[in-house]
């Protein structure tokens, strides 16, 4: 009874919400994305030819699309909030890609920090803001040649107009841990964040003014970091997360919002907005029966099988010869009731819910009045329902 009246209470706020708010707020033409794997439409893929094979893409598109997920992730929930198209891969030109509504810059791996040898992805932060500065300049150069080609590129209006988008950060805390205590990566924060103001002040000195900035999700509650780092219950929290690696995340993400705060004082005309990812993704895991999720950290696809369904031997979709026996990496038979996808990464429906939870305004700062419409007739709207017919 108590999940029905949730459930029920979740709806009736839905339904009662949509008639009175407006979406002037979240009303852009174009789209310009920054960040990591948690963004990366086929970036990577397409960079560096990184195998983003099967079972990946699956649920949505049917087949691999570079994204590191069974289908959709949450930049492509919140562009269908707006309407928009997609986001097509700054790297990627095979298939006459279109960027009238925008690019996506973001690759699986990339970090704040220059990148290094070790590092996935050689398409650090600020490699993709001067990828920006270079698409901007050709752009306009373009244009200028041929206004035909506004069909496929955004306008010199837009790109001021644009919403810049940030998810970055979550792999210098996950790469520093592997070489660092504690401490030395909590002190390893300031710097980073000062290599992200760089680059958004970069950004804003081009004409940037709208910044849409999330923070870190709970990274001690990845399989991979739970089955690297647990070493008895005192290094895991009460949801099973490691605790080391979920306190540097609310430590980089505390230094994260006072920065944007700062960026409002500093940047004139600009509109920063913090997205509190963190605080979601923390609340799917600890309540995930509420939201209709089965297993809260066991990956999807993986080897091992539960608790956390595993092995950092065999990635997902992979077959090898472990323990002297040929196995497959394969994924289960309903994503819909995982929160994670691979070990690393979440799947389609734990990305829809944290994107409806986005949607609301209630996790941003300033808070934003946003219309959750797209919901209606999404497939996390017919879960909540057929939740509350069974009960």
């Amino acid at each position: 009874m108590a999940l029905k009246a949730f459930i029920c209470h979740i709806l009736a706020i839905t339904f009662l919400v949509l008639p009175i708010v407006s979406s002037a707020n979240f009303s852009f033409p174009t789209i310009f994305n920054f960040g990591d794997s948690n963004s990366d439409t086929g970036g990577l893929a397409a960079g560096i030819a990184f195998p983003v094979g099967p079972p990946n893409g699956q649920t949505y598109f049917l087949k691999p699309s570079g994204r590191f997920s069974d289908g959709r992730l949450i930049i492509d929930f919140l562009m269908n909030a707006l309407d928009l198209p997609f986001l097509n891969p700054y790297l990627d030109s095979v298939g006459a890609p279109n960027f009238q509504n925008g690019c996506n810059f973001a690759t699986g791996g990339s970090t704040i920090l220059p990148a290094n040898a070790a590092s996935t992805s050689p398409f650090s932060f600020g490699i993709q803001v001067a990828q920006f500065v270079k698409f901007k300049t050709r752009v306009l150069e373009l244009l200028a040649k041929e206004k035909k080609l506004q069909e496929y590129l955004p306008s010199e209006e837009s790109f001021q107009q644009a919403l810049y988008m940030f998810d970055v950060g979550q792999n210098d805390l996950d790469g520093a841990f592997y070489s660092k205590s504690e401490d030395q990566v909590l002190a390893l924060i300031p710097i980073i964040l000062t290599e992200f103001e760089t680059g958004i002040k970069k950004l804003y000195t081009g004409g940037a003014r709208n910044f849409w900035i999330h923070n870190t999700g709970p990274l001690g509650c990845l399989p991979r970091i739970i089955a690297k780092f647990e070493n008895g219950s005192s290094k895991l929290d009460q949801f099973g997360c490691v605790t080391s690696h979920n306190n540097a995340a609310n430590q980089f993400n505390m230094q994260l919002h006072d920065l944007c705060t700062k960026f409002r004082v500093q940047l004139p005309g600009a509109n920063v907005t913090y997205v509190d990812i963190f605080s979601i993704k923390l609340d799917l895991i600890s309540n995930y029966s509420l939201y209709g999720f089965k297993q809260p950290l066991a990956a999807c696809c993986g080897y091992g099988g539960l608790p956390l369904n595993f092995d950092n031997r065999i990635a997902c979709g992979q077959t090898k010869i472990l323990n002297g026996s040929l196995v497959t990496a394969i994924p289960c038979n309903n994503t819909a009731e995982y929160v994670n996808w691979d070990g690393n990464h979440y799947t389609e429906a734990a990305n829809e819910y944290v994107s409806s939870q986005i949607l609301t305004g209630n996790y941003s700062d300033p808070p934003l009045l946003l219309v959750n419409a797209y919901l209606i007739g999404s497939e996390l709207f017919d879960r909540l329902k057929k939740n509350v017919v069974r009960l």
